[in-house]
């Protein structure tokens, strides 16, 4: 005991210090960010007015990306639509800031999360009522799916981020025993990033992080409908990075149409797309001409599964959630659920009286559970969707309302609507429609439920809801999709550490966790000698030039030495391979005489 007395204190006293460390706040500096501009909502006369899209054109032709909120159709402004010769000018200073800043430590990328952690925790309510104003949303979804998520993002960096882009050691295998054997992760340079407008900050912010913790720098191109918010949002990056004294244009925010992208695309050194298959598509094979790696997130037509042994009212709530998440404007949720069909009634009634006490309307006006539609025209083809399904035998049985608009408002809004009697023959269970849509189908047994969710060209993710975590668990691990919810519903991504992403038209690659990261990466492997200078690589003389008679005999016994299955073979060749090379040795000695 007297032994182990010291030892225990020690390691109480360390646990003692580490505490207290704990307790200590960081010392972390604010930043100043000009937001005088976006918290004006009574903005000059030049800016107030309801915005009417011309008709006849796009806002491409005119070269300029116009932008209004989609609850009010309230002007907001517009940016210029960059050419290509000002995209690569942009990738160009870019490219610059990237060589500083490649040789930053770790130490000066994480002031700069927390920097940016800090802001992001003190300026909430600015963050969502931009995100809201540009996309539609409810504060509370512009809470859970852009500050939470990104700062859970922030926080998984600080905390592992350093661990997974170290030096990774591995095994030299047999051959090499007298080798050491490592993974190296450098930066690849400029990461060019094209993201949708469902969630303006955090599309900014997700790629953004990944690619400057590890030592990228990187240009975005918003989309044409965020794109007020985005060039708000980039204030507070180039805040943060001016504090920790990196080097400007380290990240750049372009704005535009398909010529900008394209131009993008042509210019980086990789690319990350979150958007369309229609444009994945284009974007592969824009990045083909100069072989850039691509990821792409390209959308989804989720399934949830619903056993007959959950609890009802519990399930219910989660799965408008999930139908209807993001103030139902955009999205990548659940659209096609599947119950059992013994409680298939009873979750319909339940689904039912939930959303009817949902309202659409604009979100900062009255706190609505709905926003608006962002995309013009959407709503159009949302209706089209559910028309085709009722004259192929669908049925509506409850709908949302729609809130008071005030006089003059554009109609932009769909009121939450769910469906039954549906089946794969419809357009809404097979088109991914990016609205509050809900087509309910029953099914009798597992194997059903899940020849049914595989039934899509679609594979981001699912969620299974069962009493019995192993049953749900064993319908999951069958849905062909990269992301999986056991009981649950979009919790994968709220787990950081782990890759997003899909398959089939959901497109490949990985962002976050671990993969997310290091695809930011030039991933490269390094050999070299364990004990130098002590031990080298020595050619063995049978093969060396010119080969020997029984070079190739001493090869066969050499592999059989490292690789045989047998113990004794093994012996037994490594045995030939000492004769050849003592008789190779001796051949050489009496031509030296």
């Amino acid at each position: 005991m007297a032994f182990w007395w010291p030892i225990i204190v020690l390691v109480f006293a360390y646990a003692i210090c580490r505490f207290l460390l704990m307790l200590i706040p960081p010392n972390v500096p604010s930043i100043d960010v000009d937001a005088s501009d976006v918290l004006d909502r009574n903005q000059s006369q030049d800016n107030s007015f309801i915005y009417i899209p011309p008709r006849g054109r796009t806002q491409q032709q005119d070269k300029k990306v116009q932008c209004y909120e989609p609850a009010t159709m309230k002007y907001l402004g517009f940016f210029p639509a960059l050419s290509p010769v000002e995209v690569k000018e942009h990738v160009a200073e870019a490219r610059k800031a990237q060589k500083l800043w490649a040789k930053s430590s770790f130490k000066q990328r994480r002031q700069f999360l927390r920097i940016l952690l800090k802001y992001i925790i003190e300026h909430q309510e600015l963050i969502c009522e931009v995100s809201s104003r540009d996309t539609g949303k409810t504060m509370v979804d512009a809470s859970l799916g852009e500050i939470m998520t990104t700062c859970e993002k922030i926080t998984w960096l600080l905390s592992e981020g350093e661990r997974w882009l170290k030096p990774e050691y591995r095994s030299s295998g047999r051959s090499m025993l007298h080798k050491k054997s490592k993974v190296e992760f450098h930066p690849l340079g400029v990461i060019g990033a094209i993201v949708s407008w469902n969630y303006p900050f955090h599309n900014i912010f997700n790629p953004m992080l990944a690619a400057l913790f590890s030592g990228n720098s990187i240009v975005i191109k918003v989309s044409e409908h965020a794109s007020w918010s985005g060039c708000f949002y980039i204030r507070i990056i180039q805040a943060a990075l001016a504090a920790v004294g990196a080097p400007e244009n380290l990240v750049d925010i372009i704005t535009g149409f398909a010529e900008t992208g394209e131009a993008l695309v042509a210019s980086v050194d990789k690319v990350i797309f979150v958007g369309s298959p229609g444009v994945g598509k284009m974007i592969m094979r824009n990045a083909a001409n100069t072989l850039i790696p691509v990821t792409l997130e390209l959308g989804g037509k989720d399934a949830f599964v619903v056993c007959e042994d959950v609890d009802v009212p519990h399930v219910a709530q989660i799965a408008v959630r999930a139908a209807l998440q993001s103030s139902g404007q955009n999205c990548a949720g659940a659209e096609r659920f599947y119950v059992h069909k013994d409680i298939y009634s009873s979750f319909v009634s339940e689904i039912a009286k939930i959303v009817k006490s949902v309202s659409a309307g604009p979100p900062l006006a009255g706190r609505y559970d709905m926003g608006a539609i962002c995309l013009q025209e959407h709503s159009d083809r949302l209706q089209n969707l559910v028309n085709d399904a009722i004259d192929k035998g669908a049925e509506i049985v409850a709908r949302g309302s729609i809130g008071h608009l005030s006089e003059g408002a554009v109609d932009q809004y769909f009121p939450p609507t769910i469906l039954i009697n549906v089946n794969h023959e419809m357009k809404l269970m097979q088109e991914e429609a990016f609205g509050p849509i809900m087509p309910i189908m029953k099914f009798s047994k597992d194997e059903e439920a899940i020849r049914l969710a595989n039934d899509s060209r679609y594979g981001l993710g699912c969620a299974v809801f069962s009493g019995s975590q192993r049953r749900a668990k064993e319908i999951a691990s069958q849905i062909h999709c990269g992301v999986a919810a056991i009981n649950d519903f979009a919790s994968t991504y709220m787990c950081q550490s782990l890759p997003f992403g899909g398959v089939k038209d959901s497109g490949f690659g990985r962002f976050a966790g671990v993969e997310g990261l290091r695809a930011c990466c030039l991933v490269k492997s390094v050999v070299e000698d364990r004990w130098w200078p002590y031990i080298k690589t020595k050619i063995p003389k049978p093969i060396q030039y010119p080969v020997s008679e029984n070079g190739f005999e001493f090869q066969v016994s050499l592999v059989e030495a490292l690789y045989g299955l047998n113990i004794w073979d093994r012996l037994r060749a490594l045995v030939n391979v000492l004769k050849i090379l003592s008789e190779q040795n001796a051949s050489s000695s009496k031509r030296n005489d």
